[in-house]
């Protein structure tokens, strides 16, 4: 049995009933490989409009990112607006614009109907650590408001201090459309309404690999799948035999993260008085924020490839003493990490093989909202209109450098340039 691991989430996750491992032959209209937020979103917006869904996990519900995330609700992508028009041109620049937001928006209306109880906070702060990236933080605003988004507010150097009880920051810029949230909660919360929709979940579900064809058939150690469309939706944890040929064009990274032991109200509030969550603007970036029983969770760093580093109190521990000198003596009670899915151009990666497999994974740090935006894209994809899924399928993808054997060290050693940049201000 494949359990979740021991972090924070899982110590405080709702009761849920288990959802049964697949020991027989089904048919559905559309099989999903994943648990995870896509994998889910996807299967919820299909029940919604009728469609019979069956979703395939290889270990527990949320057991992967999804349930391993630092829980901010982010808007955009990992690159913005302005770069995409650059590198893509005005109008995939304008139709991928015109959905940055409704990712969020379509979390909190998750919530909302289906009464999840996720420990939904209103409230995101951008912290620029230098004049440059405060300077970007303008920019962005201005360029968020072109978008539709009025719910931002610039804070300066004053202004930030009241916010986050630290001297590192030099400003920052505040949108009240993001959030934070207790993202395992929130999956099986969803999962939850799958099921109530007549949506079929199996867990410990692994799939060893998949017959195309019309219909195609989704095997599993001990079943297997008939289904008219499939679905690839296990980002980081997908193996490479299920996508052959796009694993080249991304990078499992993993993300580290600690959550302290339940602090006083008092210090809680003395940290963040308006339960803001927070990300710097780095290019391997610091992001923390309180949980409903006041724990600071504090997550940074990536190690390349996937691979679980030695210690994670060595990589995290200093970074959040440096944010916040006055906890040093409060008990560290969960520390994990988890893999996110990289790709080179920052950018989500969409597309189908065949006329009936498709895949959404790639979110590159953006994961919470993407992957809530992915399923309501997919679905319409299967109701007949593709065109803002292919917004995203026609985005071109690059392999890393140095193929699969070398893009580890010299991603690394390119993040090591950045890293040097933001450190220098430059």
């Amino acid at each position: 049995m494949t359990e979740h691991v021991d972090s924070y989430y899982a110590g405080s996750a709702n009761p849920h009933q288990p959802w049964p491992e697949l020991t027989e032959p089904l048919e559905c209209d559309v099989c999903i490989v994943g648990g995870g937020f896509t994998g889910i979103s996807s299967a919820l917006f299909l029940t919604e409009a009728g469609y019979d869904v069956i979703v395939l996990e290889a270990a527990r519900v949320g057991w992967g990112a999804s349930g391993r995330n630092g829980g901010q609700v982010v808007n955009s992508y990992s690159r913005d607006i302005d770069i995409i028009q650059a590198r893509y041109g005005k109008e995939t620049a304008r139709m991928l614009g015109n959905m940055m937001f409704e990712g969020s928006d379509i979390i909190r209306q998750r919530i909302d109907q289906y009464s999840i109880d996720c420990d939904y906070r209103p409230g995101c702060i951008f912290a620029a650590l230098s004049q440059k990236q405060f300077r970007e933080l303008r920019d962005q605003e201005a360029l968020w408001k072109r978008h539709g988004n009025d719910q931002l507010t610039l804070l300066d150097d004053v202004t930030i201090r009241q916010e986050i009880a630290t001297d590192r920051y030099v400003g920052g810029l505040l949108d009240r459309r993001g959030g934070h949230i207790h993202s395992l909660n929130l999956l099986l919360g969803e999962a939850e309404a799958v099921r109530r929709h007549g949506g079929r979940i199996f867990e410990q579900s692994a799939v060893t690999r998949v017959e195309h064809g019309n219909p195609a058939k989704i095997f599993t150690s001990k079943g297997q799948v008939t289904a008219r469309y499939v679905i690839m939706a296990g980002n980081a944890y997908l193996a490479d035999r299920l996508l052959p040929g796009v694993s080249r064009l991304n990078m499992p990274c993993g993300s580290q993260i600690v959550a302290t032991e339940p602090l006083t109200p008092d210090m809680a509030l003395a940290l963040l008085p308006n339960n803001y969550c927070v990300e710097d603007c780095n290019y391997l970036l610091d992001y923390f924020r309180l949980t409903a029983d006041n724990r600071l969770l504090y997550g940074g760093g990536v190690t390349y490839g996937a691979r679980n580093p030695v210690s994670i109190d060595a990589i995290i521990l200093p970074k959040l003493y440096r944010t916040f000198p006055q906890l040093k003596d409060v008990k560290i009670d969960y520390r994990w990490s988890g893999n996110f899915l990289l790709t080179f151009s920052r950018m989500p990666q969409f597309g189908r093989m065949e006329n009936n497999i498709y895949y959404m994974q790639g979110d590159s740090g953006h994961g919470i909202t993407l992957t809530h935006l992915a399923g309501k894209l997919i679905a319409e994809v299967l109701r007949g209109d593709a065109e803002r899924f292919d917004a995203f399928a026609r985005l071109p993808h690059l392999p890393f450098f140095g193929g699969r054997s070398l893009q580890v060290p010299f991603t690394a050693l390119g993040a090591a340039y950045y890293s040097l940049r933001d450190r220098f201000g430059v």
